[in-house]
């Protein structure tokens, strides 16, 4: 499939809707992102939630509301993300994985979900998970996935197995977004099928996808991230909002730090990480109460969540090295190259480290 196919199951934005006049709500300003990126429309004032009654959750008609206020299309998926996919094709199996519902004219087409694995896929061979754009406002997960495989994901493949699912969330990644078209946040949705809760479209997708390849014991799983100042700004509160519930204000930590799993902490494993991204960047510092978006600092540059009980996607492999990196784009510190090379720079420096932990070599 060429480029022009790509392009064909994954169309430029059209015109932007034109809704009844009403105040935008739900609209974020635009972190720094990579310079190649488009942008169709200006990023639209900063805005207070202002939908449904403050502590009580949204209706489905609420939510449907703040879909409305968002749903203008500010940089194009097939511009900026699949060609680069498409590029790979020659050093890579590219496997499309589904696609995602949300254009009522165009259910299957517009946005279409791709994996990009490494050749000769070898069952003896320790596996990789490498995950971007959960979160679609996250630019730098989607870039720094697509230059880890262009980069340096050929220096590893002789050792490893390697899938990366760059643009988890393309709907998201068109709209400057973190939730998806319903108002859900895919990276709490990493949940089974069946449950009370059911997982996202976005999340569902992904692991019939991992579940497709039938590894038994995945190696590393690294999820790319952003912690921007439109989390504190706007994210939050809309999420507050949502749940009716209280909101309280945070401090948004000026440089990179990561998210390790509780039950699977692997503290050397997110050295290596750390130690190799402040080549290309800073570390957040953990501030006077020694923390960083409120959660205790477990060691420099590492704060800890529960991934599978939370619902992340750095939960869904049970692998034996996991993280969530963050990278912070609106640090007066930091280039938008420099962000997804801090991306790069973490992939790398946790394969680096599992290679020699666990006795590997690159054939």
């Amino acid at each position: 499939m060429r480029v022009s196919a790509l392009r064909s199951l994954a169309r430029a934005p059209p015109a932007p809707r034109h809704h009844a006049p009403q105040p935008l709500r739900g609209l974020t300003p635009l972190s720094r992102r990579s310079s190649n990126m488009t942008e169709s429309f200006p990023a639209p004032p900063q805005s207070r939630i202002n939908i449904g009654t403050w502590g009580t959750p949204w209706s489905e008609e609420e939510r449907a509301e703040w879909r409305a206020s968002v749903d203008i299309e500010r940089r194009s998926y097939a511009v900026d993300v699949l060609p680069k996919i498409e590029a790979l094709k020659e050093r890579f199996d590219v496997v499309p994985y589904g696609s995602l519902p949300y254009d009522a004219s165009d259910p299957d087409g517009r946005y279409p979900l791709f994996a990009v694995k490494s050749k000769g896929w070898n069952a003896s061979k320790p596996s990789v998970l490498v995950t971007g754009g959960v979160h679609g406002y996250e630019t730098s997960g989607v870039q720094g996935a697509l230059k880890f495989l262009d980069t340096r994901a050929p220096d590893f493949v002789g050792a490893f197995n390697i899938v990366v699912a760059p643009c988890v969330s393309p709907w998201g990644y068109e709209r400057v977004q973190r939730w998806n078209a319903l108002a859900v946040d895919p990276n709490r949705s990493f949940v089974k099928e069946g449950g009370v809760t059911p997982p996202s479209e976005e999340a569902a997708a992904l692991m019939r996808f991992v579940e497709s390849l039938n590894v038994e014991n995945w190696m590393v799983h690294i999820d790319l991230h952003e912690t921007t100042d439109t989390d504190e700004s706007e994210f939050r509160p809309a999420k507050a909002a949502r749940d009716g519930v209280d909101y309280e204000a945070d401090v948004i930590p000026d440089g990179f730090y990561l998210v390790c799993d509780t039950e699977n902490p692997s503290p050397t494993f997110q050295a290596a990480i750390i130690q190799s991204v402040e080549r290309v960047t800073h570390i957040a510092p953990g501030g006077p109460k020694n923390q960083i978006i409120g959660e205790p600092v477990v060691q420099r540059g590492v704060i800890s969540y529960a991934a599978a009980k939370l619902g992340l996607c750095a939960g869904v492999t049970n692998a034996k090295y996991t993280t969530t990196t963050e990278v912070y784009p609106d640090s007066p510190s930091a280039s938008a190259a420099q962000c997804d090379d801090a991306q790069v720079a973490a992939v790398v420096g946790g394969l680096e480290h599992v290679l020699v932990a666990e006795g590997l070599y690159v054939q």
